[in-house]
């Protein structure tokens, strides 16, 4: 490993608008190192990465790369330069083979078409020589989410960088697919390239890190070597206290069927199918997790049990009444609380108040109206014990919610939620885009009301947050319940294979094969 700092960032500053999203971040990546930044959503890594990439500039600092002081003014002009960046989001276009992807864009593109099949040779050298498995031949759209992946790091080794950043890249992986990717981030360094990994989450961070810079709020507040720290010390850098990683959670015997979800189907807003006969019970005193890689039918579920979208075929029965069918204010009058997975789109109206989204279901009832006149003292006090009780950061409760970081906005809307006691809650990714302090307290919240009865099922894509909290874990593929599993992290082999489809796997998991349908 070199001493002189592949990479170094000095007091790099950026704002947008009046977000300070790098403040005064200074930075040293050494060659052949894998170096995570590690931090929440909302820390400034993802942003000061972007700017090493050339999508965008700093508005004061300097970027020192291989001893130069360098400005990119496109991602075009960083890969030149051979760094590359593969985003949480993927850039592909869906109809094209992975050859004309790598292709498109690039200044060279006619004398590159003009020898496709050299293309096509060195996409099969790069998948053989790093075990990426992509076929230069392939349609996008035709690929899963880990193998579109795969396509989109060959397509930044194909322009042969000598940096990759990865953006949170296991986010959308089964667990097979991230061990293997863990194991690729090893080999590209014993290649001689230098690799950033950008991560909230700290198993993964120090399984395959050499040293590890915590950011938060815009600033790097430590670097450590991986071999020198541990995941608990990590989370107090993250959150400024000491943080416990393990929740407590006494198995007890669950009650009556709060909800019944009998051969339930939909489609998704496309028009495709996208809930494929799903049957399941949920029970008071239970947390029921349903684990999947995104896009599995997980969001159609959520938005067809909550009234939100239309359902094909199948009943949903809450408390033993029909509820199919229903719209959403009908099913919430029905004590059925609602943690969206988007927020923004189902949860807040950002212009509005806290106090006004405190109250968004219950504004024509008491204590918060009277004879069509709302009751402004009821509405603050409520909003204010809500804030106190689940530590919302704002200035007061008349302050617009679209002022709030994103974790206190998702903390108001489950306080809200769990504030009208209902007897089944509904969650899609819990802790999306809050801090680890935030989480451990919203999944004690959970864990207090599955103790006091309440019947809960928990959408998420993070498996932690599932074996931490649910009693049973279901695993959606294709639409489909494909197994159900315990929350045991001995048996993580089991439920990667079940997110990925393996049919053999779920006949062993509570799921008789020959119901799967098409897989």
């Amino acid at each position: 490993m070199s001493t002189r700092p592949f990479l170094r960032l000095d007091n790099i500053r950026k704002r947008f608008g009046s977000i300070v999203a790098s403040d005064g971040v200074s930075l040293e990546i050494e060659e052949g190192e894998v170096h995570s930044l590690l931090g929440e959503n909302g820390a400034g890594k993802s942003v000061l990465m972007i700017m090493i990439c050339g999508m965008a500039r700093p508005d004061e600092g300097d970027i020192v790369y291989k001893g130069q002081l360098v400005s990119f003014a496109s991602p075009r002009h960083a890969i030149r330069q051979r760094i590359g960046m593969v985003h949480q989001h993927f850039m592909l276009v869906p109809n094209l083979t992975v050859a004309e992807n790598y292709i498109l864009g690039q200044g060279s593109a006619l004398s590159v078409i003009s020898d496709v099949d050299t293309v096509h040779r060195k996409i099969r050298e790069l998948s053989e020589r790093y075990a990426l498995n992509v076929r230069p031949d392939a349609i996008v759209e035709d690929l899963s989410v880990g193998e579109q992946q795969r396509v989109e790091i060959l397509k930044v080794l194909f322009h042969g960088i000598d940096l990759l950043i990865l953006d949170e890249p296991t986010a959308v992986l089964t667990p097979q697919e991230t061990d293997r990717l863990l194991s690729l981030m090893g080999d590209l360094v014993k290649d001689g390239k230098t690799v950033v990994f950008i991560s909230h989450k700290l198993d993964e961070v120090m399984r395959v890190s050499n040293r590890i810079s915590v950011m938060r709020d815009g600033r790097v507040v430590n670097t450590v070597k991986s071999a020198e720290t541990n995941a608990r010390e990590l989370a107090r850098m993250m959150v400024g206290r000491d943080v416990r990683t393990e929740l407590p959670r006494d198995p007890k015997p669950p009650g009556r069927v709060v909800l019944s979800v009998e051969n339930l189907a939909c489609r998704a807003e496309t028009g495709l199918p996208a809930v494929r006969g799903v049957s399941f019970d949920v029970r008071a005193g239970e947390i029921v997790g349903i684990a999947g890689v995104s896009g599995n039918g997980q969001t159609e579920l959520s938005l067809a049990l909550s009234g939100l979208l239309s359902v094909d075929t199948g009943r949903v029965a809450l408390n033993g009444q029909d509820i199919t069918g229903l719209d959403p204010a009908a099913i919430n009058a029905r004590s059925f609380s609602h943690i969206p997975e988007d927020r923004h789109k189902h949860g807040i109206v950002l212009p509005l108040s806290l106090s006004e989204n405190s109250i968004l279901q219950r504004y024509d009832q008491k204590p918060f109206a009277k004879g069509g006149i709302l009751n402004r003292r009821a509405i603050g006090e409520h909003t204010r014990d809500l804030i106190k009780r689940f530590g919302v950061k704002s200035r007061d409760e008349n302050q617009a919610i679209g002022a709030l970081s994103g974790g206190n906005q998702q903390k108001l809307v489950v306080a809200r939620e769990l504030a009208r006691n209902p007897d089944f809650i509904l969650v899609n990714q819990l802790t999306r885009g809050i801090d680890i302090g935030a989480m451990e307290f919203v999944m004690e919240e959970m864990l207090r009301q599955r103790d006091s009865g309440r019947a809960i099922l928990l959408i998420s894509t993070e498996l932690e947050e599932l074996f931490a909290i649910c009693d049973r874990i279901l695993v959606m593929f294709h639409g489909e319940i494909l197994g159900e599993l315990p929350p045991d992290r001995n048996r993580l082999d089991e439920l990667g294979l079940l997110m990925a489809g393996n049919k053999e796997t779920a006949g062993t998991c509570g799921v008789d094969k020959r119901s799967l349908g098409r897989l």
